[in-house]
Formats: structure tokens, sequence, C-alpha cells
């Protein structure tokens, strides 16, 4: 039966312990012992499991550290408060306009600037102050920011995109089904269409009554009381961010290229001696945390893998749908978003559905193109809403930097209301009428 596989089960507690706002750790946690006691193994073996799997996203953790340090000390030149009266001034009362701009820069950032999550910690801190003016509530901007860090990868053959959708072409191919990576965006664009709806719902309607926050410290420093002009330390400081990007951009490493800016800021005095610890223990108070869900995140993943049951997950879908296309589509993508909330990585999950998906779609008459929207749809599906994926954890930790901002409730909920429902949609649509 379906619901007592273990991965159903592990996902189902790890949603529920969340909802009840049970701390982050704690809940991927005993979700992981929850899937491997399901499937027979002890709990020294499943946390040993754990363990051994943290290491997966041990660049990424690192990374988050080093961004967060990168951060802090950004925000002593006053340069990321500079910016964000530069986009007051540009915005005005428009909070919309705001939305549609942070949109776009989180764009960017997957694409033009591979740079991903990195701009976060650094822009959206100074920008809680005029979040908090216009009375902008925060789970618009999640939404926002989750919009850009997601549908780009899906739909764009541009920075992250190129990775996706090769790893797509080449699990069809593996599997039987040839694909040229150039393809796949003709396939996915329609789940593009259902992310546009769902950021202009919630934009538009769903959070776009006046919520009000209180102006409280952010953790290192505010966007008041800064300089309003460019200074020496402030051009110095936009070369140590040039170097990062170029350093990430040339070796593909997120931790080198914040190093690398690290140390031009040290070395041409941005950042003194003196301020170096304050630094890092704000970039680990602002990041953390999110650094070791990472951590967890990837041993929980790799708890799941090792109890075999994604591909009984699978199998249990291909005995149940007969030759239903539409029951096919529906449950594949249903798998989807399950093990992709679990495992936290639509990069992560395309690996492990495609071999089952690709002959499941040839037996129930699915074309190329059809299979390719529903790998990618069943890939994206929960990686936004997941409480372990970057597309949440990357918002929650710039918009909790003054502590007012649910992880849960603010960035995961909304996040999965407005995503994974028309993602689901949209990749039916495509599945069965378009391809």
């Amino acid at each position: 039966m379906i619901l007592l596989n273990p991965v159903v089960i592990s996902v189902i507690v790890m949603i529920g312990l969340c909802l009840i706002n049970l701390n982050i750790v704690l809940a991927l946690l005993l979700a992981a012992l929850a899937g491997g006691l399901a499937a027979g193994m002890s709990i020294p073996a499943t946390m040993g499991v754990l363990i051994s799997g943290m290491g997966g996203n041990a660049e990424t953790a690192l990374a988050y550290f080093l961004l967060g340090t990168f951060a802090i000390a950004i925000n002593k030149t006053g340069l990321a408060s500079i910016a964000c009266k530069k986009i007051a001034s540009m915005v005005g009362e428009h909070k919309i306009m705001l939305m549609f701009l942070i949109a776009l820069i989180a764009c960017i950032s997957g694409t033009v600037i591979p740079v991903h999550i990195a701009f976060i910690p650094i822009l959206i801190p100074p920008l809680l102050f005029l979040f908090n003016n216009l009375k902008v509530d925060r789970r618009q901007v999640a939404c926002a920011l989750a919009f850009g860090l997601k549908c780009p990868y899906i739909t764009l053959p541009i920075g992250y995109g190129l990775i996706f959708q090769g790893i797509i072409a080449a699990e069809m191919g593996r599997n039987g089904m040839e694909i040229a990576k150039g393809s796949v965006p003709a396939y996915t664009w329609v789940i593009g269409i259902g992310m546009i709806i769902g950021l202009l719902i919630a934009v538009f309607i769903s959070y776009n009554r006046p919520r009000h926050y209180e102006d409280k410290p952010i953790i290192g420093g505010s966007a008041e009381d800064m300089p309003s002009t460019f200074t020496k330390t402030h051009y110095l400081t936009m070369v140590a961010i040039i170097a990062a990007f170029a350093a990430q951009l040339w070796s593909g490493s997120m931790p080198l290229g914040a190093l690398v800016a690290l140390l031009v800021m040290i070395v041409t005095g941005v950042l003194k001696f003196k301020d170096i610890d304050e630094s890092f223990l704000g970039g680990l108070e602002i990041m953390g945390l999110i650094a070791f869900v990472m951590l967890i995140a990837a041993g929980y993943g790799t708890v799941l893998r090792e109890t075999k049951s994604v591909e009984h997950l699978v199998n249990s879908v291909v005995s149940l749908v007969g030759g239903s296309k539409f029951w096919g589509a529906f449950l594949m993508l249903a798998v989807g978003l399950l093990v992709t909330m679990g495992i936290g990585t639509s990069f992560g999950t395309v690996p492990v559905i495609a071999a089952i998906y690709c002959p499941l779609a040839m037996q129930l008459g699915f074309s190329v193109g059809a299979t390719a929207c529903l790998i990618a749809a069943a890939g994206a599906l929960g990686d936004a809403g997941s409480p372990a994926s970057d597309t949440t954890l990357g918002p929650t930790a710039g918009l909790n930097a003054d502590g007012q901002h649910n992880h849960i409730w603010d960035t995961c909920v909304p996040t999965f209301l407005h995503y994974n429902i028309p993602i689901f949609i949209a990749a039916m649509v495509g599945a069965l009428v378009l391809y």
C-alpha cells in the first residue's frame, strides 16, 4: 500500500512536525528516523546513514556561512544601504513594482549572474525597513524570491537551467528516450506559465493587503544612518563583489567566491582585522542555522534513498494506473512532489525518478516531449515549499533578519500553495493536451 511506503510516511511526518512549528532540524531528524524505521532499518543504522550523507551538502553549507559573513561585511560598509535607497527612490510607493523588481533580481541570480541565493542575505535585510514602511506582506516577497529562484532553471537554457535541463536530457537518454538538451525548454515552458500565474495570484490577490511589522534591529546593522553617496570604501566593496562573481563563475564554487571576496575586503582594508571576528559571528548568526539545515537535509535525502523505497513507490504507481494516461501523469507528479519535498532538491530528484518514469511513459504512450514535461515538473514539484530546500531557506534567511518571519508559515506554505498547484496543473495540461 502506497500510504505505508517509508518515503510517504517520512514526508508526512516531516510536513506534520513542521506545520506545528517544531524546529526544522528536529523535524528532519525525526522524519529520517520514521523513514528508516518504516523501511526496517535500526535507529543506529538510520543515524549512521544520515550522518554519512550530510557531506552531500557540505559545499552548500559552507557557502551559506561564508556568504552570510560576506553580507555582514558589506552591510558594515553601507553599500547595501545605498543600493536599497536607490531601489526605494525608484519604486516610490509602488509595492507591486517592488515585488516584480525583486523577482527580476532573483531571476538574474540564476541566469545572467548565476550566484543563486547569494544575493539574498546581502540585499534583503537592508530592504526590511522599506518593506515595513510600505506595509509589505513578507509572504509576498517570499513568493517573488521563490519565483525568481525556481522558474528560470525550469524554462530557460541559461545558467542553472543548462544544468537542470542537461540532467533531464541525460537521464532520459540513459533510459531509452533520446532528447536533445536544447529541446527541453520547448516542453517545459508551460510549467513556467503556471508559475507566472502563481506569482500574479500571490502579488495581486493573496498578499496584497497591508501587513504591519515593527522596525527591529537587523543582524549586521540597519539601513538607517548610512551614507547616501559612494566613497572609496564602497568602490572597493564593489570590487570584492565582482571578484566573488568572477571566482564563482571561473571555479563553479560558491564558497571559493565568497572566500575570495572576503580576502579582497581584508587586503584592501575595507574589512578591518578587528572586525573580522564580529563579521564571522554575524555570518554564523544570520546563516548558520540555514547552513546546518542543509547538512541535515542532505543526510535526510540519503536516508530516503537508502531505504530503496523510492523505486517501490514508483513501481506501486505503475501497478495502479493501468493504461490510463491521466492517472499515470497524475500519480507521477504526485510521487515527484513527495520525493522532492523529502529530498529538498529538484536536481537530485530527476535521476531518481527518470529511471522508472521513462519506461512507464513509453508503456502509457506518452511522447518524448510529454515525458520531458512530466519529469521536469515532477522534479520541480515540492522544491518550492519544502522546508529543506534552498528555494525556501534562502528567502527566510533574508526576511527573518529581524526575527519577524516564520520559515514554515511565511515562506514554505505560501510558496507551496502558489507554485506547486499551478505547476501540477500546467504539467497535466502539457502532458495530456499539448505534447
